[in-house]
């Protein structure tokens, strides 16, 4: 009977043991995966690919680009940015060509429509070296270049093909500050500003203003894709 109860007890004591041993063996591999927690959740931020989005500069600060306001401008002294068919051709006479948008595939559209169909039927109407969007009975200024009876009227100021940079340093001091260089078709490398057309809440693109010789030579609208 003794010999019995001994091996009763030593049996509960291995068992006890065992699952002492089992039980410390969990409490370890629980702790492990607590502590790998953290890690995989950086390892999955570090392993994204990094995306940096530079901050528009800031309007109220002394190295901000300046804004060129189109609702402000006046082609040759008339119209706006955005003007009719019928203005088009009262201002500038009619085109000396035109080109279905989808033969030159620009990024983007300013007459942007949802139908991808209607799109196809924009054009571009081009007069003096400028060029201009058409969508029926529509028209925006796309490209607008300074020849000698084409000017801009802002503000009071005048803007045409005798400007300098040393005048337009005047009114955005910043972008000339800044001015870079661009290789243009047909023309070569120009010199260029960059000035916003408005707020930047309400505006994602901005306008290129080239000077060739040091003066002003043309200016673009540029939308993002």
């Amino acid at each position: 009977m003794k010999k019995i109860l001994f091996l009763y007890f030593l049996f509960s004591a291995l068992t006890a043991c065992k699952n002492e041993g089992n039980k410390d063996r969990n409490n370890k591999r629980k702790k492990d995966d607590t502590k790998s927690v953290p890690f995989k959740k950086q390892l999955s931020i570090s392993s994204k690919s990094p995306v940096t989005e530079t901050a528009p500069p800031d309007q109220n600060q002394a190295n901000s680009i300046e804004t060129l306001d189109a609702d402000l401008m006046l082609f040759n002294g008339k119209v706006k940015r955005f003007f009719s068919l019928k203005d088009f051709k009262n201002n500038f006479g009619e085109p000396d060509s035109t080109k279905l948008m989808k033969q030159e595939e620009p990024c983007a559209y300013v007459f942007q429509n949802l139908d991808p169909a209607k799109n196809l039927q924009y054009k571009f109407l081009y007069k003096n070296g400028s060029r201009f969007e058409n969508s029926d009975e529509k028209v925006a200024v796309d490209e607008f270049k300074f020849t000698k009876k084409n000017f801009i009227l802002y503000k009071g100021m005048i803007f045409n093909a005798s400007t300098t940079i040393a005048q337009l340093k005047e009114i955005f001091p910043y972008s000339v500050e800044n001015i870079g260089t661009m290789n243009v078709y047909g023309e070569g490398e120009l010199q260029m500003i960059q000035l916003r057309e408005g707020d930047y809440e309400l505006y994602d693109g901005h306008i290129n203003i080239f000077l060739k010789n040091g003066k002003l030579f043309f200016m673009q609208w540029w939308l993002p894709c």
